[in-house]
């Protein structure tokens, strides 16, 4: 199959609605009742693997073919310019959003006891090791790591290094990074056909482990905090965004629907980010050039449900610890937390691991941090989806502007 036959493959949301819906019962069903869970556990744990396998590469691939263009030079720039301009913007705005509902919520201390840190090896390390964790040791230790910002520094630096090799060699480069393009393509398109069957391991495991969560005492403001702020970002705010350009933002849900159930229940933007890509351009007709460039860059550096966790966790943490927080230094954080979130480096659980970090080179307690972990498979879930819709509207955004300016 050629690339271009691939790109013609649809996917038809209509008739696998059905399908999509048995799959989520189903979940839900045997997550609750405990049935099927080695079936369930074995399917999620495969489907989580062949995401992550093909994620990183079609980032790099992906970031060096849309470089290494030479007619795309001075689009190029605009698109990223762009993409820059606005997931900075919505991670801003995301983190202000959390902040309003903070003051506004006032979510009181936790009064039980805390025992034990589940999890010490999370101590190790500071936010600075992930900054410099951008910078990959060796060219393979980013897709060895899965390190989303090393791969997607290798992709960027590859992609220039192209550009400046004589004309006959950097299209034999970029001929050669756009079959294996077009490979990954071909294998995302086996995959799509397969989710319903991903949705139904992912949705099982998931309720398997909200039904061992603990208890609620002290931390139902945290949480609303949190996930209202999602909510709001997520129904408020980018359809807002959406509307100024004059696009639908339920015509998009309705498109994006794979792309976004994929991403609630795998916990995963980055495993997600195939799916996305292929949902984009066959239903929302996004283009190659501008999809393949900007949601790579998105998804590496998009992160409103990021941004949200990190200014709520550290402000509640502080609170809890007897550290008072002024007007000045809400605003001081709802800045860093949107710089962090940005360089979030693709590590497990990365928020907690950001906020972790933050808190311990302030020298301020952590041992509230393992209250809230049983909680945060239910939080990244709603994160995940968030960060993945943001990068959508972006992306959308990006793709109806420069088509109005190639028509004018």
């Amino acid at each position: 199959m050629l690339l271009s036959d691939f790109l013609k493959i649809k996917i038809p949301i209509k008739h696998n609605r059905m399908l999509y819906a048995l799959a989520i019962i189903l979940g839900c069903a045997c997550g609750y009742g405990n049935l099927m869970q080695p079936v369930s556990d074995f399917i999620s744990s495969a489907f989580m693997k062949i995401f992550k396998c093909m994620s990183l590469p079609i980032i790099a691939v992906s970031v060096i073919v849309s470089i290494s263009q030479q007619s795309a030079n001075l689009q190029l720039k605009q698109i990223g310019k762009h993409t820059l301009l606005y997931t900075l913007g919505t991670t801003v705005i995301a983190s202000f959003v959390a902040c309003i509902l903070y003051l506004l919520i006032s979510p009181s201390n936790i009064t039980s006891a805390i025992n034990g840190n589940p999890i010490d090896a999370i101590q190790n390390g500071k936010y600075a090791d992930c900054i410099l964790n951008i910078i990959p040791s060796n060219i393979l230790s980013p897709f060895l790591e899965h390190n989303v910002m090393g791969a997607l520094f290798v992709g960027i630096i590859t992609g220039i290094a192209i550009r400046y090799t004589p004309i006959s060699e950097s299209q034999s480069w970029n001929n050669f990074f756009k079959m294996i393009q077009g490979m990954f393509l071909i294998i995302i398109g086996w995959v799509v056909k397969a989710l319903p069957l991903a949705l139904f391991g992912f949705i099982s495991t998931a309720v398997v482990q909200l039904k061992n969560g603990t208890h609620m005492k002290g931390l139902g403001g945290y949480l609303a905090v949190i996930l209202l702020s999602n909510l709001v970002q997520g129904i408020l705010v980018l359809p807002i965004f959406l509307w100024v350009h004059k696009i639908n933002p339920l015509t998009m849900l309705k498109a994006m629907f794979p792309a976004l159930s994929v991403a609630f229940f795998s916990k995963s933007s980055v495993g997600t980010l195939p799916i996305t890509m292929k949902t984009a351009e066959n239903n929302l007709k996004v283009s190659q050039e501008i999809s393949r460039f900007a949601f790579p860059l998105c998804t590496a550096i998009n992160m409103n449900g990021c941004a949200a966790f990190i200014f709520t966790t550290i402000i509640y943490v502080m609170q809890n610890n007897g550290f008072e927080s002024n007007l000045f230094t809400l605003l001081q954080w709802i800045f860093i937390s949107t710089i962090a979130a940005i360089g979030n480096a693709g590590v497990p659980m990365g928020c907690f691991f950001l906020s972790m970090s933050l808190l311990t080179s302030m020298d301020v307690p952590i041992d509230i941090l393992w209250i809230i972990l049983p909680f945060y498979a239910v939080i990244d879930m709603v994160e995940t989806s968030l960060n993945v819709w943001s990068d959508c509207c972006v992306v959308k955004i990006i793709d109806k502007k420069f088509r109005v300016g190639q028509n004018c």
